[in-house]
C-alpha cells in the first residue's frame, strides 16, 4: 500500500483505522467522508481529507484518480440494531456503495478491503467454534448485505481479478469512539459506565456470548490482511478472525477485579437480544493463521486494564 482511501473515516473503525495507516505509511493517507460526518482534530491536521459519498461513484473515482490511490478501505456501513430501523438504507450503502467502489477498483486497479462481521452467520450456523466455511443465512439486513458483500467482493475477484480481500469482525472495543448503534456495543459501554463511577445498565442477557476483540487487534488484521502474499490464500472474502468470547458477567467479573464497587443490572432489548441470539458464540480462526499468519494480541484481561486506565484518563481532564 502506498496511496490509500479509508471511505467511512470519521466512523467507528475508520476513525482509529486512519491515523494508525498515517502512523505506518505517512500522509498519504486519505479520509473520505460525507458532508455532516467531517473529520476533525488530528484526523483533519494530519492527512489529506475528501468528500466521498459511497453512493457516488464519480465521487470515488475522481478522488482515487486525484490522490492516485492504489488501496480503498471501504468501511461505510450502518451497524447492526441501525439497520434493522433503516433496512433500506442500509442496503443502499452496504451493497450499492460496495458496488461503486468495485467498479471504480476494476477500472482503475485498486485493492478493497471491505469488512464483513460475524453477522455473516445466523441460527443454523454451528455455534461453537463456527468454522470458516459454512452456513451463511442470517436474518438481519446488517448479515445479509455483508453475506452478499463477502460474495460479492469474490466475484469481482474471479472475474475481473480485483484483489478483494476481508476479515469477518466481531465486537470491537476501542476506548477511542464511542459506540455507534452495534449489537455488541455493551461490551464498550460497560467500560465507559465503569470508567465514569456508574451502575451498568446491560441490554443482553446473562449466559449471551459473542465474539469480541480489542480495537488494536482489529486495525492490525485489517492492514495485515492487506500486506499479506495472497499467494497463500485459499479463501478471500472472508476471514474468519477470533481473540475472546464472553457472556456479560464474565466481562463484568474482569472489571470488577480491578473496581470492586462497580455494579451492574439487566434490562434486555429484545431487538438487541435476538441478533446477538443468531449468532456464534466464538470463531475458528483457523484459516486466518495458516494463510496469513493472523494472531491477536490481547486477551479479556489485558484488554480490560488498558481500557479502565484510558478512560479514567480522559474522564479526569
Amino acid at each position: 500500500m502506498k496511496n490509500v482511501l479509508v471511505i467511512g473515516s470519521t466512523g467507528q473503525i475508520g476513525s482509529e483505522l486512519t491515523m494508525k495507516l498515517r502512523s505506518i505509511y505517512g500522509g498519504n493517507i486519505v479520509a473520505g467522508y460525507i458532508p455532516g460526518q467531517e473529520p476533525k482534530g488530528e484526523l483533519l491536521e494530519s492527512g489529506p481529507s475528501a468528500i466521498v459519498d459511497i453512493t457516488n461513484e464519480q465521487q470515488i473515482a475522481e478522488t482515487v484518480s486525484k490522490y492516485k490511490v492504489d488501496t480503498i478501505y471501504n468501511l461505510a456501513a450502518l451497524l447492526s440494531a441501525v439497520a434493522e430501523a433503516k433496512p433500506q438504507l442500509a442496503w443502499k450503502i452496504g451493497m450499492g456503495g460496495l458496488f461503486n467502489v468495485l467498479e471504480v477498483a476494476r477500472e482503475m486497479h485498486c485493492a478493497v478491503f471491505t469488512p464483513s462481521s460475524i453477522g455473516v452467520f445466523g441460527n443454523n450456523t454451528p455455534k461453537d467454534k463456527t468454522p470458516q466455511d459454512t452456513i451463511r443465512n442470517p436474518r438481519t439486513m446488517y448479515g445479509v448485505t455483508k453475506v452478499s458483500g463477502e460474495l460479492l467482493s469474490d466475484y469481482y475477484n474471479i472475474r475481473f481479478g480485483v484483489d478483494t480481500r476481508s476479515v469477518r469482525f466481531p465486537g470491537l472495543i476501542s476506548y477511542v469512539t464511542p459506540p455507534g448503534g452495534g449489537t455488541t456495543d455493551y461490551a464498550v459501554d460497560i467500560y465507559y459506565s465503569a470508567a465514569k463511577g456508574e451502575k451498568f445498565v446491560c441490554p443482553i442477557k446473562q449466559g449471551t456470548f459473542m465474539d469480541m476483540m480489542y480495537m488494536p487487534d482489529g486495525l492490525r488484521a485489517a492492514i495485515e490482511i492487506m500486506e499479506a502474499d495472497s499467494t497463500k490464500f485459499v479463501h478471500r472474502n472472508s476471514f474468519n478472525i477470533a481473540s475472546m468470547s464472553f457472556d456479560p458477567e464474565i466481562i463484568f467479573n474482569n472489571i470488577k477485579k480491578y473496581m470492586p464497587e462497580f455494579q451492574m443490572e439487566y434490562d434486555v432489548d429484545p431487538l438487541r437480544q435476538a441478533i446477538a441470539e443468531s449468532w456464534p458464540n466464538s470463531l475458528d480462526d483457523t484459516c486466518a493463521r495458516e494463510e496469513w499468519g493472523w494472531k491477536p494480541e490481547y486477551d479479556l484481561d489485558s484488554m480490560t486494564k488498558d481500557m479502565l486506565t484510558k478512560l479514567k484518563e480522559r474522564f479526569s481532564k
